[in-house]
């Protein structure tokens, strides 16, 4: 996780698309105030906030599986990975979390329970994981602004695609933010680091999310590409990974390419 948050300067991640990221001409700029913030967690004990409403959450929903996640999980402390926490203004308490785990460093977490299709395979991809927030109107505040320092997140570790896996009727909301299913027709499938609760898969591309939800007129689009949020801030962010991940896709693709050489007559030629 360290990797990850420190490093080269990452202001221009929460300036995101409010000041024309992605393309979007004329944007209207204001900035709004939170009673709570949302940063990338970076110590012990900011670690046990998101871990408490982490299992409060699930412990709501799914109280089998919220009884693994009492303590932290090796996950929130890969170095490919990053923990969001969202905390109140008024007395620190933890109202948020999710863990956004790219596979810089290791496969997803949903890849130990299926095989990604080719389009994905080679592709710098995070997945959203452990979301969880408090109850109430707030809550759907929080999750609204965690969702926002994830897509922000991405764009700023120049990652292809976002990949999220919801259960029923969690997949909805993904629905709603208008991700694809990675698994057309497939529906739900068994997810080992959810345990084994049936999951639909889905995804989105970063870049594509601005036009994609203009044109759809999108409820949440003002708020994630025409405001500033000051206290969603992830601060700095270490953007050396995605780079060493697409010379490991060079590499492969040159690898590719010998094997197709070595295939045809002339290759030893081609060799020497």
């Amino acid at each position: 996780m360290n990797a990850i948050v420190e490093g080269a300067a990452g202001a221009r991640a929460m300036r995101g698309l409010a000041a024309g990221t992605g393309g979007a001409e004329g944007l209207i700029y204001h900035e709004e105030v939170m009673p709570f913030t949302v940063k990338i967690v970076r110590t012990e004990t900011e670690l046990s906030k998101a871990v408490q409403i982490r299992h409060a959450a699930y412990a709501r929903h799914v109280p089998e599986l919220a009884k693994l996640l009492r303590e932290a999980e090796p996950y929130d402390h890969d170095e490919g990975a990053v923990v969001l926490l969202a905390e109140s203004k008024l007395d620190g308490a933890p109202l948020g979390t999710m863990r956004v785990q790219t596979n810089l460093c290791r496969p997803l977490a949903l890849e130990g329970s299926v095989e990604l299709p080719d389009w994905l395979q080679g592709c710098v991809l995070a997945e959203a994981t452990r979301l969880g927030v408090t109850l109430g109107r707030v809550g759907h505040l929080v999750k609204t602004m965690l969702f926002k320092a994830y897509f922000h997140y991405c764009l700023e570790m120049e990652v292809d695609w976002m990949v999220v896996a919801g259960r029923s009727p969690l997949d909805r909301q993904y629905d709603a933010l208008l991700f694809s299913d990675v698994f057309p027709g497939r529906g739900y499938i068994p997810m080992q680091h959810a345990g084994n609760i049936p999951h639909r898969v889905l995804a989105m591309e970063p870049k594509s999310l601005e036009p994609i939800w203009r044109e759809a007129r999108h409820p949440l689009y003002d708020s994630c590409f025409r405001t500033h949020h000051p206290d969603v801030d992830l601060g700095a962010l270490d953007r050396r990974e995605p780079i060493l991940s697409a010379a490991r896709r060079t590499v492969e693709g040159l690898l590719n390419m010998g094997r197709a050489f070595s295939a045809e007559p002339d290759a030893a030629v081609l060799a020497a």
